[in-house]
């Protein structure tokens, strides 16, 4: 079974910016990018295929960019113009998920 490994996660400023990373100890194929914020469930932030064909949800539109070296089994999520409601742990995993799912990445949008 493939490992994912989230990394990049931080604290920053409301209009700051960070990039997640997604290392995989395999071949990936359609992946996403989640997130839980306290008290919330869990909920796909952005999705891309091997394709590189891409959907975001509607509150990271134009802010966040999902992307993907396939040759290095890497996802990353580039997220600008932070605000305090992105706050969240961060979670990669396959699209649509499986069981299973690591540590996450700590993102937290305060001032």
């Amino acid at each position: 079974q493939v490992q994912l490994v989230e990394s990049g996660g931080g604290s920053v400023q409301p209009g700051g910016s960070l990039r997640l990373s997604c290392a995989a100890s395999g071949s990936i194929f359609s992946m996403g990018w989640y997130r839980q914020a306290p008290g919330k469930q869990r909920e796909l932030v952005a999705g891309i295929t091997r394709g590189g064909r891409t959907n975001y949800a509607d509150s990271v539109k134009g802010r966040f960019t999902i992307s993907r070296d396939n040759a290095k089994n890497t996802v990353y999520l580039q997220m600008n113009t932070l605000k305090p409601e992105d706050t969240a742990v961060y979670y990669c995993n396959e699209h649509p998920p499986r069981p299973g799912w690591g540590r996450g990445t700590q993102v937290t949008v305060s001032s």
